[in-house]
């Protein structure tokens, strides 16, 4: 098994180098372009259909592993149609409702699989809950929640692709440890396509990832997380998923927390993001993109610890996370200069800055 998945592993990296520049020609060839403005970092038009790369890259691996499952031709049909829908936003930049009826669409394909979360448990409180009727808008829900979270930070050179690269090798690990051969084998053919891109998406970046590769990377996310949790699920493993996307959730936590108390509408476009704030703090775009590695890279490490904690580690843990995150929205000014709140507590009983 370790030497099939090395090679698979190889053909998707291989193959996406190798697709990429193809890629590059075809996006600037047919408009699929991204052009610079007042919000965008970058100065000069940028082809963005690099997601189709890691898309050929990952169905090339998926052949070459030869691990084949009845639950994957669904997720193959819907991962299809996500790379439809990006690939059309990329070239003609798609309205929000026709995105997101997609999205519907595909998670209903998924559904459709049988692959959904049936019951819940909670430690210590409820052994077994059955969802019933309501398994069905709950994955749905996920699918769709957890496909828009990678588009969310798709603001600098190789941010989106190694957040990725990073939240999917969390979950390669943890399906290692519990001995899920589908589920590893999928994480590493999408891992290595997305370390792939990474070749020409780390800044300065040659191609941007586009909507085609944010959309199919949260998708591949979403899925990969389901597959893990098939069927029960206990209230902490339900968030282990969202804490792996720590990145993404916390800057769009706190991009609603900032627009709620700045009084402009929820989905009002800002320069505010993590990112943002990091550049205005004078630090360089790759340094910046590293931070934020690093900040995911935290983000993974709990999540991991997570899956072994008893039931008082998890809310310690869940616990440090909210004050971590917490004070390094105040220490970059995510909100506003004003808005510290922690800080001013810590001042207050330590009697220091």
């Amino acid at each position: 098994m370790g030497m099939n998945l090395l090679i698979t592993f190889i053909a998707s990296f291989v193959t996406v180098l190798f697709v990429t520049p193809l890629i590059i020609k075809l996006a600037h060839k047919i408009g699929a372009t991204d052009k610079p403005n007042k919000r965008k970092v970058h100065q000069k038009i940028m082809p963005r259909l690099g997601g189709l790369a890691i898309f050929i890259g990952v169905i090339v691996g998926y052949m070459v592993s030869g691990l084949y499952d009845e639950r994957i031709y669904g997720i193959i049909v819907g991962a299809i149609i996500i790379v439809i829908i990006g690939v059309l936003d990329d070239m003609y930049e798609l309205k929000a409702r026709t995105k997101l009826l997609g999205q519907f669409l595909v998670a209903g394909v998924v559904v459709y699989t049988g692959l959904k979360i049936e019951f819940l448990t909670i430690p210590f409180v409820v052994e077994r809950f059955d969802l019933g009727w309501m398994a069905i808008p709950i994955t749905i829900i996920w699918i769709i929640g957890i496909t828009n979270a990678i588009n969310l930070i798709d603001g600098l050179d190789g941010l989106a692709a190694g957040i990725s690269s990073i939240a999917i090798a969390t979950l390669a690990v943890m399906a290692g440890l519990a001995g899920k051969e589908l589920i590893l084998t999928l994480c590493l053919v999408i891992l290595a396509s997305t370390i792939g891109f990474l070749f020409f998406n780390f800044h300065p970046a040659k191609i941007f990832m586009g909507d085609t590769g944010a959309l199919f990377l949260g998708y591949c996310i979403a899925v990969l997380s389901l597959l893990g949790l098939y069927k029960s699920v206990t209230l902490f493993s339900f968030l282990i998923p969202i804490i792996i996307l720590g990145v993404p959730v916390f800057d769009t936590a706190f991009a609603i927390i900032r627009r709620i108390l700045n009084k402009q509408p929820i989905s009002a476009p800002d320069k505010s993001h993590l990112h943002h704030r990091l550049l205005a703090k004078g630090i360089s775009h790759r340094n910046t993109v590293l931070l934020i590695y690093a900040f995911g890279i935290f983000f993974s490490i709990c999540a991991v610890l997570l899956t072994t904690a008893t039931f008082f580690g998890a809310i310690l843990i869940f616990a440090a996370l909210i004050v971590i995150t917490q004070f390094i929205a105040e220490l970059v000014g995510i909100i506003n200069a004003k808005y510290k709140p922690v800080m001013n507590f810590y001042k207050k009983v330590t009697g220091k800055n």
